[in-house]
């Protein structure tokens, strides 16, 4: 829905894709504020390498999974009327490649999701690519938490 100034909120976003089930919320949402602004979307998914291995190695491109979540988000993305272009990148880091797509990609919002998950002992916890993204993304960022009675359906 557009602002009362008609002043779009954002003209490209970055949409971090996790395989997560509430991905689709997020493509949804940044969708249907993208439609009546004509706004770019870019969905990214990252798949975090682990220092023992090369970052060249292909972990992503041999995984079906992977592939599915890129097409749901794109699929979700076109029932709303909306491309959606999606990425797929390999990284040490989620927060900081993240963080380095919006700057190349010019973003002026990074979409991120964030589960309801409690540690041992009931108590939030939050991660640590959101926190990274918060303190170093260079444009606005919106965090999408999960309803928590999602967790125990």
């Amino acid at each position: 829905m557009p602002e009362p100034s008609g002043i779009a909120p954002f003209k490209r976003a970055v949409v971090a894709l996790s395989g997560h089930p509430n991905g689709t919320r997020l493509v949804k949402l940044a969708a249907q504020i993208a439609k009546p602004h004509k706004a770019e979307l870019i969905g990214v998914h990252i798949v975090e390498i682990d220092w023992s291995m090369p970052l060249d190695v292909d972990v992503a491109g041999r995984s079906e999974d992977i592939q599915q979540v890129l097409d749901l988000a794109e699929g979700t993305a076109e029932a709303a009327g909306v491309k959606l272009e999606s990425v797929l990148l390999q990284a040490r880091d989620v927060g900081a490649a993240l963080v380095d797509e919006a700057v190349e990609r010019e973003a002026d919002l990074l979409v991120v999701g964030l589960a309801y998950r409690t540690k041992f002992g009931g108590d939030f916890a939050i991660g640590r690519t959101i926190p990274y993204v918060l303190k170093n993304a260079p444009c606005a960022v919106w965090v999408v938490r999960e309803p928590i009675q999602e967790e125990n359906e």
